[in-house]
């Protein structure tokens, strides 16, 4: 990392944002926990240290979930953790099955980081819903979202207008795409094991 002073601000500022929000799972974990994860698994299981991508990592929730703006988060951490913050973020003002539908859409042509932030986010829910799903969730819904969950993998594994690829086309970040992209459908999968023991 090459700005910890940048990701420690970029902490500091979601877990001011995300004070009062809990996660839907069992426990009703503080939100924030929801962000530090997605950095974890970008850090240590993806080996990612671009700090930009990183803080992005912990602010990806800010606008989409909380009152800030994306004026705010620009002149707090300038354009391009804005940027993968845009991308990351679905528009609330549509349906939640059109911002699903979105979201498998928009995968392919997303930018390396981004990809990065939503493959770390998709792991993290993922692992969620099998550790602690939020309570009143059905099989069937637990089995609908690991399904969908799925189709988002697929599409960020897309280059722009091509079929599945093991890399993405900029920023070096080929093998560890490709790493969290293999946890990722790993844990799509397990949804499936869980059944049939």
């Amino acid at each position: 990392m090459t700005d910890p002073t940048l990701f420690i601000r970029a902490l500091a500022f979601a877990a001011e944002k995300h004070k009062a929000q809990r996660r839907l799972d069992a426990e009703a974990n503080p939100y924030i926990n929801h962000p530090i994860a997605l950095t974890r698994v970008l850090s240590v299981e993806g080996g990612v240290t671009d700090t930009e991508v990183l803080c992005a990592a912990l602010l990806h929730d800010t606008i989409e979930d909380t009152d800030c703006t994306a004026d705010e988060l620009r002149q707090e951490f300038g354009a391009a953790i804005t940027a993968i913050v845009l991308e990351v973020t679905d528009d609330t003002s549509q349906p939640k099955p059109v911002r699903k539908q979105a979201q498998i859409d928009k995968a392919a042509g997303a930018s390396t980081g981004a990809k990065l932030v939503k493959l770390a986010d998709k792991i993290c829910n993922l692992r969620d819903v099998l550790r602690s799903p939020p309570p009143g969730w059905s099989y069937q819904r637990k089995q609908d979202y690991f399904v969908w969950a799925g189709k988002v993998l697929v599409g960020l594994r897309r280059r722009r207008g091509r079929n599945p690829s093991p890399g993405i086309d900029s920023g070096g970040h080929d093998v560890r795409v490709c790493s969290l992209l293999h946890r990722g459908r790993h844990w799509q999968s397990a949804v499936w094991a869980r059944r049939h023991r």
